[in-house]
């Protein structure tokens, strides 16, 4: 049974390794180098620091999976919306463990006061980003045409969103 936990210092490698892989074959990320595992360790460092969860999916005691997410923009006025990442081993798409992974990453954004969600997906082709998205209810709000060149072509960005709690409902505390 796989199991969503926060992450920890000894996920580095399995985060690494998976990042590495959208990197070098995928257009999700606009990365063309992947990071060393120090990067990945300072990055997951600064994420922690800011109050944001950073997790992981755990199953038969392998790394499958991380997400996480960061603010939007460091500017104040922006202190409330975060944008999300995710990504899973190339070989567990399509099983589910995706959604249950940016479901509790929704959750526990909320709890760290996140009231907007924003997905900044890279190429509007990306279905199964898109798609695990939109099934724990972000809407489409827009791509970015032409605004990324990676393997040799231009690429969209798909711009997607989902209040959190009361979203703007009400004044932030």
């Amino acid at each position: 049974m796989p199991l969503i936990r926060p992450s920890r210092d000894e996920d580095i490698a399995a985060i690494t390794a998976i990042y590495r892989h959208h990197v070098l074959t995928g257009t999700g990320t606009f990365e063309i180098d992947p990071p060393t595992q120090a990067d990945m360790a300072s990055r997951r460092v600064d994420v922690l620091a800011k109050g944001l969860p950073y997790l992981v999916v755990e199953d038969a005691g392998r790394v499958i999976g991380f997400a996480y997410c960061n603010w939007f923009k460091p500017r104040p006025a922006y202190r409330f919306s975060a944008e999300d990442s995710i990504y899973m081993a190339p070989d567990v798409h399509r099983k589910g463990m995706g959604k249950a992974l940016l479901a509790e990453l929704c959750a526990k954004a909320e709890q760290a006061g996140v009231r907007k969600f924003l997905a900044v997906i890279g190429d509007s082709a990306n279905a199964g980003s898109i798609g695990v998205h939109t099934s724990v209810g972000f809407s489409h709000v827009g791509i970015l045409k032409s605004c990324g060149w990676k393997f040799d072509r231009w690429l969209d960005v798909v711009m997607m969103e989902k209040p959190l709690g009361v979203g703007d409902s009400t004044a932030p505390q």
